[in-house]
């Protein structure tokens, strides 16, 4: 079965880092076209947060170029976000899904665990 657990979720003060983790077991992060962070705040939508695909190549939510980075380490299999100079408008819970269980199971925010983010001000 393929599954993806995120971590690395925690409260902090706006300017201060996180790195959030996404563990794939049953695949490997090499096999889908590409891997993708989403992001939901209360009371807003689901949103893409950044995308990496299977080159390397990344692309990210105007909202947060050039303080998010996507990256990936085929060794662990596993998926990370780094956030820098984070806002209170970044606080939400953040999932991680691969294009493929997307594609078959639909929004990742309505099935995935996802790891809380708090920013406060």
């Amino acid at each position: 079965e393929s599954r993806v657990v995120e971590s690395g979720g925690d409260s902090v003060q706006a300017g201060g880092s996180l790195r959030l983790s996404c563990s794939a077991s049953g695949f490997s992060i090499e096999d889908p076209t590409y891997m993708t962070w989403y992001r939901q705040a209360p009371g807003r939508e689901c949103g893409l947060v950044a995308i990496i695909r299977h080159d390397g190549g990344a692309d990210y939510a105007d909202s947060v170029s050039g303080r998010f980075t996507i990256s990936q380490d085929k060794a662990k299999n596993t998926v990370y976000l780094q956030m820098n100079s984070l806002k209170p408008e970044d606080t939400g819970v953040y999932y991680c899904a691969p294009e493929f269980m997307t594609r078959i199971r639909g929004r990742v925010c309505d099935w995935g665990q996802g790891t809380q983010v708090t920013v406060s001000s």
